[in-house]
């Protein structure tokens, strides 16, 4: 009751602008210090993430227009954009001084060229799209088909060597058909491609069990053996990454190579 009854030993002051503190929530907790190669890496992951943000804003102008409505930036846009940016400049500061202006620094390690978007709107401040559609929107493309190929075979193999009921087997050889008929002018897809039709049918048709069976459809030996042979040979493939495999992804390649090498 005496601490109720008591006067306040201090009155706390108003808020003064003086003890306003500048947030850091992005840079990490340890300063980290980059080198060259690891800048030039770095920006190259940065100019991506910004112009699959300016192709995604591109396609809500689109909508916009559709919708007979003006095309307006949206907050997200302008907010993860500004971030960006700020990465940007910050790995620059990891190079000896003085630090090349980011414009400047792009064109001098070929990422504006890669990146066309990306330099458009570093000049205009905002989102603007090609009239030809710059190589590297392939590169996502391909690389995405890779690793759904890369994904879907390893699927499959575990799922043939240990489930007790191969009644889906089918249906997933079908998917990889169908990602590799999304490739065209390879060679040694177009093989595989063929080596399932051929086999294809006959394969289905062995899983059909009888109406009432209790027994789960199985694969024959030699089916098993088959498939196999196709998901390592395309994961062995994919992972290698052979020349014809690498024509969609060759500047993205060429670029990071000069900083590995």
């Amino acid at each position: 009751m005496a601490v109720r009854i008591s006067e306040a030993l201090c009155q706390p002051c108003g808020y003064h602008e003086a003890f306003k503190v500048e947030l850091q929530v992005k840079r990490p907790l340890m300063p980290v210090q980059l080198s060259p190669e690891q800048v030039g890496l770095e920006m190259l992951c940065l100019c991506g993430q910004l112009d699959l943000l300016i192709r995604s804003q591109m396609q809500q102008f689109q909508e916009q227009l559709g919708q007979g409505c003006s095309p307006e930036e949206s907050d997200t846009f302008q907010a993860q954009g500004s971030e960006i940016l700020d990465q940007m400049l910050q790995c620059l500061e990891h190079l000896p001084k003085p630090m090349p202006q980011l414009e400047d620094y792009l064109d001098m390690v070929g990422l504006s060229a890669m990146f066309p978007r990306v330099e458009v709107f570093l000049i205009q401040g905002s989102p603007v799209d090609m009239l030809e559609r710059p190589p590297m929107d392939e590169y996502y493309f391909h690389i995405a088909k890779l690793n759904q190929l890369l994904v879907l075979s390893q699927q499959l193999e575990e799922d043939i060597r240990h489930l007790g009921s191969h009644k889906y087997i089918a249906h997933q050889l079908s998917v990889i058909y169908q990602v590799l008929s999304s490739f065209r002018g390879i060679q040694v897809f177009s093989e595989i491609k063929k080596d399932i039709e051929a086999n294809f049918k006959q394969m289905k048709q062995s899983l059909v069990v009888e109406e009432g069976s209790r027994h789960e459809p199985q694969l024959a030996v030699h089916y098993i053996n088959w498939i196999l042979e196709i998901t390592q040979s395309l994961t062995s493939m994919v992972l290698s990454l052979p020349d014809e495999l690498t024509d969609d992804v060759h500047q993205a390649m060429t670029f990071v190579s000069q900083f590995l090498s």
